[in-house]
């Protein structure tokens, strides 16, 4: 009888180890949270490197132009081209942009009215503004009437998914945007998100490839995945602490383990007692 006392404090014991074990395990470090961390031999206010300018862009299967001719007459451009109004480039609109914008088709082609199937899968969009040009003064203007072509990509379009406040597709009408801005656009990446492991699955003319980023270090701004490409799908996976649902912060962690060793405490105390 008089080593039941002794044995209780041993399960007592172990008890506490494991769950001093869990306690540490489950909750999420600041460096966890923490995006574009610099190493330690970083100095304060160093300048960062400068990266290297990234290839221009090249269409892809469902990518949407906008393409919009300015000419003398106008009123021929308007029958070829049909272009969207100016400031109609908003959310209210965004309908009107998807119809009256020019995708690109399974076979790589736009579809312009007179002018027919014009060839751009591949091609940049400076490169399909040129030959816009030569075909039009060849065709269908003189060089007097000062033709003057805009093409632009109608936004990057995007999907982002898991962990992140406001998962789905958006739009950001911008030339260019970097993954942080796409993630600071739908919401922040949840504290139960991986930082440190950001799939980008991305189209390349021959099919797609999942490409990994570090978004906790600083070195994720040389990565060539970190700009945004159109028709880009962002995952965020879940931490393992999420799996383990013992809570995201210190306290809440502590909480549950609390409410834990006291029931298991109880439980062994009632044994230990018959």
């Amino acid at each position: 009888m008089r080593k039941q006392p002794k044995r209780t404090m041993k399960y007592t014991y172990l008890l506490y180890f494991l769950l001093l074990g869990l306690l540490v395990s489950s909750c999420v470090s600041t460096k966890q949270l923490t995006y574009l961390q610099e190493d330690n031999t970083t100095k304060n206010d160093s300048l960062a490197s400068v990266r290297k300018e990234q290839e221009p862009y090249r269409l892809q299967i469902d990518d949407l132009l906008s393409i919009r001719v300015k000419a003398l007459d106008q009123e021929t451009v308007g029958a070829i081209f049909n272009p969207i109004g100016e400031g109609n480039l908003n959310a209210s609109n965004e309908e009107r942009l998807y119809y009256d914008g020019f995708a690109v088709d399974r076979h790589g082609n736009i579809r312009i009215p007179t002018i027919g199937d014009f060839p751009v899968l591949g091609k940049t969009v400076d490169e399909i503004r040129v030959e816009l040009e030569e075909l039009l003064l060849k065709d269908y203007f003189k060089a007097e009437s000062n033709v003057f072509v805009t093409v632009k990509l109608a936004g990057i379009r995007y999907t982002i998914n898991g962990e992140i406040g406001s998962p789905g597709s958006q739009i950001i009408y911008r030339n260019q945007a970097t993954l942080m801005e796409a993630i600071a656009n739908s919401g922040d990446i949840t504290v139960t998100g991986d930082r440190t492991d950001v799939i980008i699955i991305r189209q390349y003319p021959l099919g797609q490839k999942v490409h990994h980023i570090d978004l906790t270090s600083i070195d994720a701004m040389d990565s060539p995945y970190y700009n945004l490409r159109p028709n880009d799908l962002i995952l965020i996976n879940p931490l393992p602490q999420k799996s383990l649902g013992t809570g995201t912060t210190g306290l809440q962690s502590l909480t549950t383990v609390l409410a834990i060793f006291s029931g298991i405490a109880t439980t062994i105390l009632l044994f230990t007692r018959l």
